[in-house]
């Protein structure tokens, strides 16, 4: 049957995990000609020239050159023809990288549970076996240790800010992208495209090939994101230098001016776009100046692309667990360590500032859920407006701490010509 110039993926024929993977790539990959066998049939054994344990040890391709991929090298091969996961393939070319997915492909391999001879793999409470790990983990874990093994390389602090904050956001990217295909969706190639590279969102939903379109925006739909980024610009580039003596308050109007910028007013015209498109996306900012809550601004208003991706990979899997109150604390405190990675990392100072806000903010919303407070109306109205602002501003320099913003971000606005 081999030897006829098509490839053929060779699979354990008695494991559920490896069945189900079948199951979910065979579509694609037989229209790319691939065919495929259980290593359990006689001409297998015979072709691969092994035997056993060893036999079973691993997935195998054999191409259609004769050519015989393990493991690793297998999955190497079946990313390179599928468009989908070049990012996969390319990530795979880079130094030290295979050695890395070798190393995760293994422990997938050796916490199967085996029943019977039927092998299986414990799924989370999301309905996501550690089968799917293997392909979605690999960039955010891959690219974060890259920047850091290359950190020596790059010329500035705020450059090494930024190829970690575009690791950390691609890798995401690409845990949310991978975790909608495993849940057998389908998606198009404007529409993985678009996902990957050009929204800055975390919910893949509306670019899914069975996606409901969007209606096209109003022309006065437009006015207040355009005004916005003008209003950016203007602060960024015409008052940022205006505070120039003092280079913390010029860094604090820099910041502003650019969260302004992008966040509130170029990615919602790119969510207007994206609608025009027919993808029905929704801009990431939801007007958090103006929630009459804590808990509402952290949960609808500001960045729910973040929002979404930290409820779906660690609200929802854990409060069952360790209960709502618990569940909130560890998604704040994520996005601490996040952010204290990418704020006091390149900043080499105030380590645990960014974290220890985020945890604060935590505080805040049980502090603001319990009795006295709803008496005191702290979530809600005007009282519930002045908590928020005082737990969101009053400890912004934990935050943005000075260390970050005079050594990090005003070279950084020295180059774009704002200092």
């Amino acid at each position: 049957m081999a030897g006829n110039g098509k490839h053929w993926l060779l699979y354990d024929g008695n494991c559920r995990l490896c069945l189900g993977m079948v199951r979910r790539w065979r579509k694609t990959l037989e229209s790319r000609g691939f065919a495929f066998a259980s290593l359990h049939e006689e001409w297998v054994g015979e072709r691969l020239g092994v035997t056993g344990p060893e036999l079973l040890s691993e997935m195998r391709v054999l191409c259609g050159s004769g050519r015989i991929l393990g493991g690793v090298e297998a999955f190497v091969f079946l990313w390179s023809k599928v468009w989908w996961c070049w990012p996969l393939w390319l990530l795979a070319l880079l130094p030290g990288v295979r050695r890395v997915m070798g190393i995760i492909y293994r422990r997938v391999a050796a916490k199967r549970h085996c029943v019977n001879g039927s092998c299986s793999v414990h799924a989370t409470p999301g309905g996501y076996g550690a089968g799917w790990a293997a392909g979605s983990w690999v960039p955010l874990v891959a690219l974060t240790s890259l920047v850091f093994i290359f950190r020596g390389r790059l010329p500035e602090p705020w450059v090494f800010m930024w190829v970690l904050a575009f690791a950390i956001f691609f890798g995401c990217k690409w845990l949310t992208f991978w975790r909608a295909w495993h849940r057998r969706g389908t998606i198009g190639f404007r529409g993985a495209l678009g996902y990957l590279f050009f929204w800055p969102g975390m919910d893949v939903g509306p670019f899914m090939d069975d996606a409901p379109r969007a209606g096209r925006p109003g022309a006065k739909e437009w006015v207040a994101p355009a005004l916005k980024t003008a209003l950016g610009a203007v602060v960024l580039w015409l008052v940022t230098p205006l505070a120039a003596d003092s280079p913390l308050m010029a860094g604090w109007c820099g910041m502003a001016g650019l969260i302004l910028t992008l966040h509130f007013g170029l990615f919602h015209l790119l969510a207007l776009a994206w609608r025009c498109a027919g993808v029905s996306v929704e801009p990431i900012m939801n007007s958090p100046a103006t929630a009459t809550s804590l808990s509402l601004f952290w949960s609808e208003r500001w960045n729910r692309g973040f929002n979404e991706l930290v409820h779906v990979f660690l609200f929802r899997p854990t409060y069952r667990k360790i209960g709502v109150a618990g569940a909130m604390l560890l998604v704040f405190l994520a996005s601490g360590l996040i952010h204290d990675l990418v704020i006091s990392v390149p900043a080499r100072a105030c380590y645990g500032l960014p974290t220890a806000y985020f945890l604060l903010q935590g505080f805040g919303v049980l502090l603001e859920r319990s009795a006295p407070a709803r008496r005191l109306g702290w979530n809600r109205g005007i009282a519930g407006w002045l908590y928020m602002a005082a737990f969101t501003l009053g400890p912004a320099w934990l935050l943005f701490p000075p260390a970050f913003v005079t050594d990090v971000m005003n070279p950084f606005f020295e180059v774009i010509g704002a200092l």
